[in-house]
């Protein structure tokens, strides 16, 4: 087993590594650029090392990384979710430097990376994708020629892209041809690479994704699912394990088909296959070679440490669990509380918190870097903590949402929990029947109160108080 770990992250996710490598005995080292020499995960780990001014660019920096892990006289890297998380290059520099990387080998990462590629290994694999091009698209002319063979609407995406990111939906040769140069360059931007390619788009499917685990002994299993349907501009909002949706036939398939590809690619550590469900059709979307942010969910309905199971596969041993351990239990829910004003378009209200009080009580669980005094930098994502609930059944996993998303307090910023409780309260989401156009079919839940808790309203006025004493 490993002795040290360096976690090439920031913010909750290495906080959640942190606390694994302790109850395994491990030590943690974080790293940091100058916007977070504050953050808890900075507080938190065995060591903490300064890796510039600048707040991204030591965060994406492999070599020097693992430079860093050589001196600290680490063993293992594990990436998190996010900056080189599914960066093949990364994944090889940690190799050649005999330090272990918690995440696939280089290969899978680009192969997986590669959507194109992806596509096609899962058509050998015999597993179902959606109808789209081939490869790479050469130009806009051959896009407006393939879309209409498989009629619109149809998406375009990056090849190399993720995170919701270097996609469109056009609904007409006029809106691919206005999107084509926009993708292209978003794409250029924000993946290094031009291209794109074309698939089929299914309108209002239900978005599931299976938790797979895979050791370097041949042992695959999955982990049930997760249903991600609740999104807003393909960023995902609120999850839901296992999905209320599925039948016990479909949920058998796609566990199936998620370990069929697994299997097909060699893959190795946790990862994630994503599926588009539309009645009774089911189509492979796309592989996510790392830990997801919702990895939560899936903890809860079934008892299993994801990311320790991450290392223990990475230090070459077996699965800890065999396909007929995995058991499911009640449901649980993750709400993605992201600093930002849903009422003002989701515009990201970066800023000092305030005050925070964590919700507790049965059921209740959250991964979070913030704390009361926290300046939320803006230069990353805007998720400030991660809720999550567990209760046996549906009913009570709703009612424990708006629970626990009313005990917390996040003060200082705006936040998207008011929301989700509107999400939670609207009959067709409890009846079970959402797809991914719940969010943009239901524009009238932003209208909720912003009537401020008892609690706040005596804060503001001591606040008032302390500032007039003080003229």
């Amino acid at each position: 087993m490993f002795k040290k770990i360096l976690i090439a992250n920031r913010g909750e996710i290495a906080v959640r590594i942190v606390r694994t490598c302790a109850e395994m005995g491990i030590l943690s080292v974080a790293i940091f650029t100058d916007p977070d020499r504050f953050s808890l995960h900075v507080k938190r780990a065995d060591e903490a090392h300064f890796i510039g001014d600048d707040a991204l660019a030591g965060y994406l920096d492999p070599r020097r990384i693992v430079d860093l892990a050589r001196e600290a006289g680490c063993d293992a890297i594990h990436p998190g979710y996010g900056f080189l998380s599914e960066n093949d290059e990364f994944a090889r520099i940690c190799h050649q430097a005999g330090i272990a990387f918690i995440g696939p080998a280089s290969e899978v990462i680009a192969g997986m990376g590669n959507k194109t590629h992806a596509r096609a290994s899962m058509i050998k694999a015999g597993v179902p994708v959606t109808p789209g091009s081939e490869g790479n698209l050469a130009n806009k002319q051959e896009a407006l020629t393939l879309a209409e063979e498989i009629g619109y609407p149809i998406m375009l995406k990056a090849t190399s892209g993720g995170g919701g990111r270097g996609i469109r939906r056009c609904d007409s040769a006029d809106q691919l041809d206005q999107a084509w140069d926009r993708v292209i360059s978003e794409a250029t931007k924000a993946f290094g690479s031009a291209d794109v390619f074309m698939e089929k788009c299914v309108v209002d499917p239900l978005h599931i994704e299976v938790q797979i685990l895979a050791d370097s002994h041949g042992n695959v299993i999955h982990l049930f699912e997760r249903d991600c349907s609740i999104q807003r501009r393909n960023q995902k909002l609120i999850e839901v394990a296992p999905s209320p949706q599925l039948t016990p036939e479909q949920r058998t398939y796609v566990g199936e088909q998620a370990v069929k590809a697994a299997r097909a690619v060699g893959y190795e550590n946790a990862g994630t296959v994503e599926f588009l469900v539309r009645d009774n059709e089911v189509y492979f979307m796309e592989m996510n070679t790392r830990v997801q942010v919702e990895h939560t969910i899936t903890e809860e309905i079934t008892g299993v440490d994801i990311v320790r199971e991450q290392i223990r596969i990475a230090a070459g041993m077996k699965l800890t669990y065999r396909q007929e351990d995995i058991m499911l239990h009640g449901f649980a829910m993750q709400f993605r509380i992201n600093a930002e004003d849903p009422k003002n378009d989701f515009l990201p209200t970066f800023g000092r918190i305030t005050r925070y009080y964590a919700p507790g009580g049965p059921g209740v669980r959250v991964d979070t870097a913030i704390y009361t005094g926290y300046d939320i930098p803006p230069y990353f994502d805007s998720m400030c903590l991660k809720l999550v609930v567990w209760a046996m059944t549906w009913d009570d996993v709703l009612e424990r949402g708006i629970r626990a998303l009313n005990d917390m307090r996040v003060q200082g910023v705006k936040t998207t929990a008011p929301y989700y409780q509107e999400i939670l309260r609207h009959p067709e989401f409890r009846a079970r029947r959402f797809n991914t156009g719940f969010v943009p079919a239901h524009p009238e839940l932003l209208n909720y109160s912003e009537k401020r808790h008892p609690e706040g309203v005596a804060l503001a006025i001591a606040a008032a108080i302390a500032a007039h004493a003080g003229l």
